[in-house]
């Protein structure tokens, strides 16, 4: 596990720094030419990717206007927003160049990227995304639509062919709104032309590459398209699995105060980061790719174990710390890591719930590994909100907790730390009654709020309070029917409501 994407940015960043251009406001392109990285790749765009939210802008773009300045290459991003244009309107603005602010522990440092030769917002023009998907000079579609883009059954883990939306784009005739249905129907129309493409998630998500497969491919059969579109997708059309790793948190009025004085611009729409990134790909694309791996990406034969490093020891630990610092009034990922009973539940909690589930890649050092998450959570200057951390809890968790917490449930041992987790996440999106968290709590955009409260109507303890929960659909079956990981969650929770979040934390230590 290295960081190797440093010196790429040390070595653009030294490209930029002496250009008289820095000076001069973004959105110029005659002056801003050849000052930022890809700048002196063509116009024409070879990857469509849906959700320009900070983290594609900080991660994958990033790579890519690092791959075309090693390689060249067609690989201009032609990008789409979901719903609103509260980033496509300022990088327009700019030309569609825009600012990373690398945010250390030493410091601040920012340059410049373009890579995106064509912006719009996919809810305006859907048919536009379902046309640049079928052109075949487009060869990739990458995604950062987050776990909820997937529209899949929380249970099941399929196509939520019930849901409204879903429902919705399998009609006769109309124009797709989902992501899933944007992909199949233009996967549908590239059919004619035969030309082979590769879909490439780029969200939290085990098995990411196959999760999209069956997602897209399920909607195709739902739809009644011809055995010739089958065939084309399952022939010529790729998923490859990968992991993306780097915390990217909101954009604030600071953020761009400090782009301003360290490159004399006036950014609209610039990007804060940690200076940590990775990306583990498989190397399977079928209309070919950037020259990622001189970008710094790796390819790799072991994505599932560097799945699991991520999704277990990074996101299910941050889980984790998000719940715990709300509960305890702390703002930011730093703050509440700052807390030693928060660093004690999720040190323990990585040693004896997540490391024992599965085998690292090769050559994993777990120590130094959880060195540096210690140092990413610790840095200051990300100011990484607990409740963005917090957000989409009911989906995040599925990926981060169930399939940890049967490992150890049929073997006969009780994942406390997990359990912790779900204890702590419900008492900030769905507290029993009488008992109110921090304020912080509110601000958690948790899509299954509706539907926690209406599961918990009328519950008058709280363990069936935590019953009709684990019950409730939000959590697969087999979990479900561990009754004592169940208990085991409401005694957790009993202690949060009567004694505070740290009494609980405290409890499960005592459990080791």
């Amino acid at each position: 596990m290295k960081r190797n994407a440093r010196q790429c940015w040390t070595t653009a960043r030294a490209s930029w720094k002496d250009k008289d251009v820095m000076t001069q406001p973004l959105g110029r392109k005659s002056l801003l030419a050849g000052s930022r990285l890809g700048a002196s790749a063509p116009d024409r765009t070879g990857i469509v990717h849906l959700g320009l939210g900070n983290f594609h802008r900080a991660h994958g773009a990033v790579y890519t206007a690092q791959a075309m300045a090693a390689a060249g290459g067609d690989w201009g991003i032609r990008g789409f927003a979901h719903s609103s244009d509260r980033v496509v309107a300022p990088m327009r603005a700019q030309d569609n160049v825009y600012s990373i602010l690398q945010l250390t522990e030493r410091g601040a440092e920012a340059g410049l990227v373009d890579v995106h030769r064509d912006t719009g917002v996919a809810a305006q023009d859907p048919a536009a995304v379902v046309d640049a998907i079928a052109d075949p000079a487009h060869r990739i579609v990458s995604l950062t639509v987050s776990e909820v883009g997937y529209t899949r059954d929380p249970a099941t883990g399929r196509l939520a062919l019930d849901a409204p939306e879903v429902a919705a784009d399998l009609t006769a005739g109309s124009t797709p709104r989902t992501a899933v249905g944007m992909i199949a129907r233009g996967l549908e129309q590239r059919a004619a032309s035969g030309e082979p493409f590769a879909v490439l998630s780029c969200d939290n998500l085990q098995s990411a590459g196959d999760v999209t497969r069956a997602v897209v491919e399920e909607f195709l059969q739902a739809a009644g398209v011809s055995d010739d579109v089958l065939s084309f997708v399952s022939s010529s059309v790729s998923f490859p699995n990968g992991m993306v790793d780097r915390i990217v948190p909101r954009t604030t009025d600071e953020h761009s105060r400090i782009v301003a004085d360290l490159l004399g611009v006036q950014d609209l729409c610039p990007v804060p980061a940690e200076e940590f990134t990775m990306w583990v790909l498989e190397d399977d694309f079928a209309g070919g790719r950037p020259a990622w791996d001189l970008a710094g990406a790796t390819f790799s034969n072991e994505i599932e174990a560097y799945e699991m490093v991520k999704l277990r020891l990074l996101n299910g630990s941050h889980s984790l710390i998000a719940y715990l610092g709300i509960l305890s009034g702390a703002p930011t990922i730093d703050v509440a890591w700052g807390q030693d009973f928060v660093r004690e539940a999720v040190l323990n909690g990585i040693t004896d719930d997540y490391l024992p589930t599965f085998t690292p890649p090769t050559g994993f050092d777990a120590d130094a590994y959880v060195s540096e998450l210690d140092a990413r959570w610790r840095n200051p200057l990300i100011g990484h909100a607990t409740t963005q951390v917090g957000t989409d809890g009911s989906l995040k968790l599925l990926q981060r907790i169930p399939n940890a917490a049967l490992f150890h449930l049929r073997r006969g041992d009780m994942p406390h730390h997990l359990a912790l987790c779900i204890a702590a996440w419900i008492a900030c999106v769905a507290p029993p009654a009488g008992f109110t968290p921090e304020p912080l709590a509110e601000r958690i955009v948790e899509p299954a709020r509706d539907r926690l409260a209406a599961a918990v109507d009328g519950a008058v303890t709280v363990a069936d309070h935590v019953r009709r929960i684990m019950n409730g659909g939000f959590f697969p079956d087999a979990l479900a029917e561990q009754d004592a990981f169940t208990v085991r969650v409401a005694d957790l929770l009993t202690l949060v409501v009567r004694d505070g979040v740290r009494a609980a934390a405290a409890d499960v230590a005592a459990s080791r």
